[in-house]
């Protein structure tokens, strides 16, 4: 079908009148961006039986999460520079085929560091396909009323798609294999592909097509050997009963936490001196947008782990069943949902600062909460008001920093500073869940050290030190968010008045 098309002053490509498909269009974004919500919670479920078959170590075990976490946050912002460029809805199909490729891989894994590796493709091509979803709803829906009702759909599934996720990996898992939470992708990613390649129609942004690789590669790098130096402080030397982690100041740490440091400083350096930057800096530097970007990252780093921790308690010291497990997390999700409906009213009248603000303080109560679990606590008063006080608080802080991360920035860097944000929760999510699980196995293994004693009763220690780690996770979890707190607190200051009323990003996920 042929069709007229026109371009702004930025070069976006821009139709003259409605895509007659848009609403097809839209159900197959919105499948691909539940397909990528899903991934980040539905291996969750799955973790504990794919660590038992393929051997994963506790310090291990993190990889097949941050694996993912990492190159979908490292990369975002190279794939949304590629999809402009290279065409979205050419970008956003190819996405789909390593997508599937990428998930069929890691179905069949029968190692661990062949499972670890489809997961860094998933992200990849996760990468890949996020931005250039959200680029073709900007470009499909030219209408304001109809825009608003197609980013609304996109934020609901971008809120409601790890509840999915959970429910999904605990029937696959469950009734099947760990295999089909990666498997279960490969169909429903070549449909899309095919029903995409049908109804989506193709466009890109005009201008200097130039892609800042060393920049990339430099922050992929950095991120990367940032997690391993956590990882290897988690390590255990002599294992057995007089094992220890190797610990922060052990050489191979020391190393790539140093390496991480170099390269980082590098990206930045490097960010400042290129013409075309990855990542430009005054996007970053203004203090709402900036802060915008500080909290999703500490809230990602936190609640990542909190999802990894809990699953691992369900299903080791409470005895749950992967279905049962992914069903405990959906008062998170649910709660998470019917909030937001109230924060979207309330934003407008209120401003960013008055809602984050008590909404973080509910979160840091509710990880606080979590502190309190026992190998024998009842579910119903332990776990389930935690999770209430962090859905309600996160809904609290979702919808007013995905505002707040586009105050005052050009319709040029529009595309980076929504990239950004998501990198941000996702980059932190990686982060959080190395460093939490180092602290955890560190915790874990301290107590073990401590109290065993080679008699019957040492069942029971191992349990008890099980729940010693988590609550050592918890606690630092907690903190992580405190420290998005003061960023919202001290740093921020944007007022009712500068709240865009037009969309221009989906509320970021978890």
């Amino acid at each position: 079908m042929s069709e007229s098309l026109s371009t702004d002053d930025n070069g976006t490509a821009k139709r003259d009148v409605p895509d007659p498909k848009r609403w097809l269009a839209l159900g197959v974004i919105a499948v691909a961006q539940l397909m990528i919500v899903l991934d980040a919670s539905i291996v969750n479920i799955a973790l504990p039986s794919a660590q038992r078959d393929l051997g994963i170590s506790d310090a291990d075990r993190q990889w097949v999460v941050t694996a993912y976490t990492l190159a979908f946050g490292g990369l975002l912002l190279l794939g949304g520079r590629i999809a402009d460029f290279t065409g979205r809805k050419r970008t956003f199909i190819i996405g789909l085929f390593g997508f599937a490729a990428a998930s069929a891989l890691g179905g069949i894994a029968s190692t661990a560091g062949l499972l670890y590796a489809a997961r860094g493709l998933q992200g990849g091509f996760a990468a890949l396909m996020a931005p250039a979803a959200l680029s073709l709803i900007s470009v499909t829906f030219t209408l304001p009323k109809e825009r608003a009702t197609a980013f609304g759909v996109f934020g609901a599934i971008a809120g409601g798609g790890a509840a999915i996720g959970l429910i999904v990996g605990g029937v696959l898992t469950e009734y099947a294999s760990w295999r089909w939470c990666l498997g279960v992708n490969v169909p429903i990613a070549l449909v899309t592909a095919f029903a995409a390649s049908r109804v989506v129609h193709e466009s890109k942004a005009t201008g200097n097509i130039k892609y800042d690789i060393p920049g990339a590669v430099l922050v992929t790098a950095g991120l990367v050997s940032l997690v391993y130096g956590f990882t290897e402080a988690a390590k255990q030397k002599n294992p057995g009963k007089g094992s220890a982690v190797l610990g922060w100041t052990a050489p191979s740490t020391m190393f790539f936490l140093a390496v991480a440091v170099v390269l980082l400083v590098a990206f930045v350096v490097w960010e400042r001196r290129t013409e075309h930057p990855l990542l430009p800096l005054r996007v970053a530097l203004d203090r709402n947008r900036g802060g915008s970007y500080l909290v999703f990252l500490f809230i990602g780093s936190g609640l990542f782990a909190m999802f990894l921790f809990l699953t691992f308690y369900f299903q080791i010291t409470l005895g749950y069943s992967p279905l049962k497990s992914g069903f405990a997390f959906l008062p998170f999700s649910l709660g998470i949902i019917g909030t937001a409906g109230v924060v979207a009213q309330l934003l407008p009248r209120l401003g960013p600062k008055p809602i984050m603000v008590p909404g973080l303080v509910l979160a840091v109560l509710g990880m606080l909460w979590l502190t309190q679990i026992t190998p024998t606590t009842s579910y119903v008063t332990h776990v389930l008001p935690a999770l209430l006080l962090m859905s309600i608080g996160m809904a609290c802080v979702f919808i007013p920093a995905s505002s707040t991360a586009l105050l005052g920035v050009g319709s040029h860097d529009a595309g980076v500073a929504s990239a950004l944000l998501n990198t941000s929760q996702q980059v932190g999510g990686s982060l959080g869940t190395a460093l939490l699980n180092t602290l955890y196995a560190s915790a874990v293994t301290g107590y073990l050290a401590s109290n065993l004693t080679g008699s019957a009763a040492d069942k029971q220690v191992t349990t008890l030190a099980l729940v010693r780690g988590y609550h050592v996770a918890f606690f630092w979890g907690a903190v992580l968010l405190s420290m998005a707190l003061l960023v919202a607190l001290f740093l921020m200051n944007a007022k009712k008045e500068d709240v865009p009323t037009e969309p221009g990003t989906a509320p970021a996920a978890v």
